[in-house]
């Protein structure tokens, strides 16, 4: 089992939503509002630290739990939805999931997601 966690720019959200519904076997998306900065971000520390946003950008954070194999159909999928061609566009990271527990039932397992 794995996580993918995507940060993309919001107004390629429907885009990205709409090709990752398109994956058979996919069972959740959790999308998150967030602000952050990375390498893209002004050089000059006036625009930087101003008083309204501290140089911090909007940007949606997506949390994909789903098995190994689906991992192949996700990474392309989000970097292909997800893609402006300008700088900014977002980081992909996956990360393994030791253990995943449905509540509910109590399911563990890749089951449980």
């Amino acid at each position: 089992m794995k996580q993918v966690i995507a940060y993309i720019k919001p107004h390629k959200l429907e885009n990205v939503m709409l090709t990752l519904h398109k994956i058979a076997g996919l069972s959740g998306i959790s999308v998150l509002e967030m602000r952050g900065c990375g390498r893209s971000r002004k050089k000059t520390s006036d625009a930087v630290f101003d008083s309204d946003n501290y140089g911090l950008v909007s940007r949606l954070k997506l949390e994909i739990a789903c098995s190994d194999a689906l991992v192949e159909q996700v990474i392309p999928a989000l970097q292909e939805s997800a893609h402006t061609g300008l700088r900014g566009d977002g980081k992909i990271y996956v990360l393994p999931i030791m253990e995943a527990v449905r509540i509910s039932t109590g399911d563990t397992g890749e089951i449980a997601i």
